[in-house]
C-alpha cells in the first residue's frame, strides 16, 4: 500500500456466503485484497472454493472453504462456529447466496416458490441473525473497525422493478430490501451496520444467455443508460467500501449497482 497504509479490511474476517462463483467470488477476491481473512461459503462443487482458498493462500492471505445450505439453520449454526475457530472472529458477513426458479405465475409450483424464498430470503435472515449474534458476544476491536460489525445482504434491481415471469425472484429481493432497513435499523444503536447491494446486469454464468450474443447485449443494452453490461469487480468494488470504515455513517441503505438500470430508461425520450 503506498505511503504505508494498511489495507482497508487488515486483520478483519469476513464470510461469503455463495461465494464460489459469480459475484461471490469476485467479492472474495476483493475482500482479500483489501486484507481481509475469508470464509468461503458453497452448497456444490466444493473444487471451486477450494481453488479459490489456495489462490488467496499462495498470494500470503487467509481464507478456507465451508460448505453448508444457508437455508438450513442448523448448517448455518455449524458454519458460522467454524468460522469462529478458524479466526477466532467475524467482522463482515456478505449474504450472497441466492438463486432463480423461473415460470410463468400460472405454471410456477409451490416447491419452486419455497426454494427461491427459502435459499434467497430465508437463508439472508438465518445468517444475518446468526452474524449479528456473533458481533456482540465477541470482544470489540476498534483498533480493528470502528464498527462492531458490518453485514452486506446481496439484493437486486429487482426490489424495486417487477419482473414477470420471476415472481419468487422478486418477492425474494423486495422482501431482504425491507428485512434489511428494519434490522438495520433495530442493531444501529449497538453500532452494527447493516446495507445491501442492488446490482443490475451483471456479466456471470448464471445470465449467460442475456449477454453472450451480440443480438442479446444489444437487447439489455437498452435497459442500462450507462451503456455497458456490469462486471463481478463493480459488485465487489462496492462491497469492499460497505465493510470498510470508508462507509461509516453508512446504514440502512440499499447501493444500487446498475448501470442506471432503476433510472425507468423506456421514459428517456418522454415515454
Amino acid at each position: 500500500m503506498p505511503n504505508g497504509t494498511k489495507p482497508a479490511l487488515a486483520g478483519q474476517a469476513a464470510l461469503v456466503t455463495g461465494g464460489s462463483s459469480g459475484i461471490g467470488a469476485g467479492i472474495v477476491d476483493a475482500l482479500a485484497a483489501a486484507g481481509a481473512m475469508v470464509a468461503i461459503n458453497y452448497v456444490s462443487r466444493s473444487e471451486d472454493a477450494e481453488a479459490a482458498a489456495q489462490r488467496i493462500e499462495a498470494a500470503g492471505g487467509r481464507a478456507f472453504p465451508v460448505q453448508a445450505d444457508v437455508s438450513d439453520e442448523a448448517a448455518v449454526e455449524a458454519m458460522f462456529a467454524k468460522v469462529a475457530e478458524r479466526f477466532g472472529r467475524l467482522d463482515i458477513l456478505v449474504a450472497n447466496s441466492g438463486l432463480q426458479r423461473d415460470a410463468a405465475f400460472t405454471d410456477m409450483t409451490l416447491a419452486d416458490w419455497r426454494k427461491v424464498i427459502d435459499v434467497n430470503l430465508t437463508g439472508q435472515f438465518l445468517c444475518c441473525r446468526a452474524a449479528v449474534r456473533r458481533f456482540l458476544a465477541q470482544e470489540e476491536r476498534p483498533d480493528l473497525s470502528r464498527a462492531r460489525g458490518k453485514i452486506v445482504c446481496m439484493s437486486s434491481v429487482h426490489e424495486v422493478i417487477p419482473w414477470a415471469g420471476h415472481v419468487n425472484y422478486a418477492a425474494s429481493k423486495g422482501g431482504v430490501m425491507l428485512m434489511m432497513k428494519s434490522l438495520a435499523q433495530e442493531v444501529a444503536p449497538r453500532r452494527i451496520r447493516v446495507n445491501s447491494i442492488s446490482p443490475g446486469a451483471i456479466r456471470t454464468p448464471i445470465n449467460r444467455a442475456a449477454w453472450e450474443t451480440k443480438e442479446a447485449l444489444r437487447s439489455l443494452l437498452t435497459l442500462i443508460p450507462y451503456g455497458r453490461i456490469g462486471e463481478t469487480e463493480d459488485v465487489a468494488k462496492a462491497a469492499v467500501w460497505l465493510a470498510s470504515d470508508e462507509s461509516d455513517y453508512v446504514t440502512g441503505t440499499s447501493l444500487f449497482v446498475d448501470g442506471g438500470m432503476t433510472l425507468y430508461p423506456g421514459f428517456e425520450d418522454n415515454g
